[in-house]
């Protein structure tokens, strides 16, 4: 009897730190694949399929997926492609990195009490740091949902905070642009995947994007 409840126990801590080192399709809408490290092509996803470390996640036209991992949940928006660089869990906190190819994401990331969660989202031309908030981000555009968020340029040593419901972006002369308050309805959160279209990326403005290095960081 002891013995068999040892090996429930061991085989129920390898399945929970299994669990903490992967993500999961909660949910998606249209034409969703995956692509493990080890496949040489993409397969169709399938809600509950695991998202390990490394394997890509692509969205077609119109599609849409939703991706949990721990605190954090990662809306993927169509014509996306990321994969997810690195997942850790430990005791007291959560590290998540997120390669985004190309397209757009929303990230939310809401931390239990007493848990750490270190979430970044990285692109050719940006990253994005998240610690406890709520925020749509495309690289060079910024719409803030809750808390506070600083955006920085490559160009430019000013960090400008953009509070929550405000956008920003940096223009092309890599410099961030003041804050302006968002359109309430743009700002209303998108339908559930599988009920309506997602939201608009926020407008840049006239110039266009910069290139190189965009530092987004958490003002705690």
């Amino acid at each position: 009897m002891k013995r068999t409840l040892c090996v429930f126990l061991l085989l129920a801590g390898a399945a929970l730190c299994a669990f903490a080192q992967s993500g999961v399709i909660s949910e998606f809408s249209g034409t969703v694949e995956l692509k493990t490290a080890k496949s040489a092509s993409f397969v169709p996803a399938k809600t509950g399929d695991v998202v390990a470390a490394d394997t890509i996640v692509s969205t077609g036209f119109r599609s849409t997926a939703v991706i949990k991992v721990g605190s954090t949940t990662i809306a993927v928006r169509p014509l996306t492609r990321l994969s997810l660089a690195e997942i850790r869990a430990e005791s007291d906190s959560e590290t998540l990195k997120v390669d985004l190819q190309a397209g757009r994401v929303r990230v939310d990331v809401k931390p239990p009490a007493g848990t750490r969660a270190n979430t970044s989202v990285q692109s050719p031309s940006a990253t994005a740091s998240v610690r406890g908030t709520d925020f749509e981000f495309d690289a060079y555009n910024l719409k803030v949902y809750e808390g506070t968020v600083v955006l920085r340029g490559n160009d430019d040593n000013m960090e400008i905070p953009v509070p929550a419901g405000a956008s920003s972006y940096v223009d092309g002369y890599g410099r961030a642009a003041d804050p302006v308050e968002t359109n309430r309805h743009a700002l209303t959160p998108p339908a559930p995947v599988g009920t309506g279209s997602p939201g608009k990326t926020p407008s840049s403005g006239a110039l266009p994007p910069a290139a190189g290095a965009i530092n987004v960081t958490i003002v705690e």
